[in-house]
């Protein structure tokens, strides 16, 4: 998606109203997802990740470009319902013409960063097409957690479709920009088999070695294939090796998909901070296609 700036004295009404509905439809199907990154024991950037499949937009053609505007209105509360939070946004996606029926096939991504601090809300999103009318409104629960300063801790394991470097001048800054890398998630976690899976995880908060100053602690990578439990990847590193302090870790890595069957899989990681003797296990699902 591309992002417009809506006019100052547009106000659309009729999306805070659907927020604002105990009426749930869904004219305009969308997936969500929300991943949590969090910078210090008070607050976390939640990153709001919206998706829409192209052939369910309407695109209006001019001058050979052909053009879907979609209007996203979010807004986060307290579970009590108390306003937290909000965000709107008029994004477009462009076509040549000519190309249309081949960019129908793919997927328009949007993403937004709030910071929240530690806690749980719920998030309501509606969403127009303002070419074709359609609508939809969503509700899901946020759990935002909580980084305790004397504990290992973690960000949302993200599997994504798009991982690398940004310039410097992009740093923590753009659509999908963690830090210093672009992390793209892909929504739904459904991978073809020509495609690298993407592994996306900060770790926080490691006991230093009191000589090295470094991490003592291991990582280690395990994907099974769901139902027969078979082992098809398996993967061990030690933190000391991974650029970055004791205070955070960024694992970074790209997997080719190439030798997987068709089948739904989960990768299982274990994190050891040898010092402390305390551990995490984040886990994930995808599917190969």
């Amino acid at each position: 998606f591309a992002k417009l700036q809506a006019p100052p004295q547009v106000k659309f009404k009729d999306l805070e109203a659907a927020v604002n509905s105990t009426v749930k439809y869904n004219l305009l199907p969308m997936k969500v997802r929300t991943d949590f990154i969090p910078v210090t024991s008070s607050s976390v950037i939640s990153n709001i990740t919206i998706q829409f499949e192209r052939k369910d937009l309407q695109f209006k053609q001019k001058s050979g470009i052909s053009t879907a505007t979609v209007n996203i209105y979010a807004r986060i509360t307290s579970m009590a319902r108390r306003p937290v939070n909000w965000f709107e946004d008029v994004v477009t996606v462009d076509v040549p013409s000519d190309m249309l029926q081949q960019a129908a096939q793919g997927q328009s991504i949007y993403q937004k960063s709030l910071p929240l601090p530690p806690g749980r809300y719920r998030l309501n999103i509606a969403a127009k097409d303002l070419v074709g009318g359609n609508t939809t409104n969503f509700e899901m629960a946020l759990e935002v957690p909580h980084l305790e300063d004397d504990r290992l801790g973690q960000s949302s394991l993200i599997l994504a479709d798009m991982l690398e470097k940004v310039p410097t001048k992009s740093i923590g800054t753009g659509p999908f920009v963690i830090g210093t890398s672009k992390v793209r998630p892909r929504v739904g976690e459904s991978f073809s088999h020509d495609e690298k899976l993407g592994i996306y995880l900060q770790i926080y908060n490691f006991e230093p070695d009191e000589k090295t100053k470094k991490p003592d602690g291991t990582i280690e990578y395990v994907i099974t294939k769901n139902g027969s439990n078979e082992t098809v990847f398996e993967y061990t590193e030690e933190v000391s090796a991974i650029s970055g302090g004791a205070a955070q870790v960024v694992i970074e890595k790209l997997l080719p998909l190439q030798t997987l069957a068709p089948g739904q899989y989960t990768l299982r990681m274990k994190v050891v901070d040898k010092k402390r003797n305390q551990t995490l296990t984040p886990s994930a699902t995808f599917t190969v296609t």
